[in-house]
């Protein structure tokens, strides 16, 4: 499945708090909240099974108990841009984990790979045996 395939985040799921900044704003960082939590009902989604579990491990601590996705957004002075980045950033985590990953295909290494790697480790002894101390017999 594509990126632009997956619908975008319902409204409905979504849940807006305005909190007190910190960071550069001069005065206007104590008068105005301006960074943004962000709250993702999962459940709202009715997302596939194999979807949720990849969301869930994207959002490691961002994830609540109660099933939400919490992201927070003070990079900006104000708060549309703010609100803007917030978005953007979990409509990228549920399109990510809509990309199934690939599987991995096993390989084993040839028959002269496995021979030159010991004919190395062989060589590789023989010089280590010459820097011993000699024996007197």
């Amino acid at each position: 499945m594509k990126p632009s395939d997956i619908p975008p985040l319902p409204e409905d799921a979504l849940e807006e708090r305005f909190l007190a900044a910190t960071g550069p704003g001069g005065q206007n960082v104590n008068k105005v909240a301006t960074a943004v939590q962000l709250r993702l009902d999962v459940y709202a989604l009715r997302l596939a099974p194999d979807v949720y579990v990849r969301l869930k491990g994207l959002a490691g601590s961002r994830w609540t108990l109660e099933g939400e996705i919490i992201v927070t957004a003070r990079r900006f002075r104000t708060r549309e841009a703010n609100r803007e980045d917030a978005r953007a950033r979990l409509a990228e985590m549920v399109a990510t984990a809509h990309i199934r990953p690939e599987r991995r295909i096993k390989t084993k290494p040839s028959k002269s790979a496995k021979a030159k790697r010991v004919e190395t480790k062989t060589r590789a002894g023989a010089i280590k045996k010459g820097r011993a101390r000699p024996s007197i017999d």
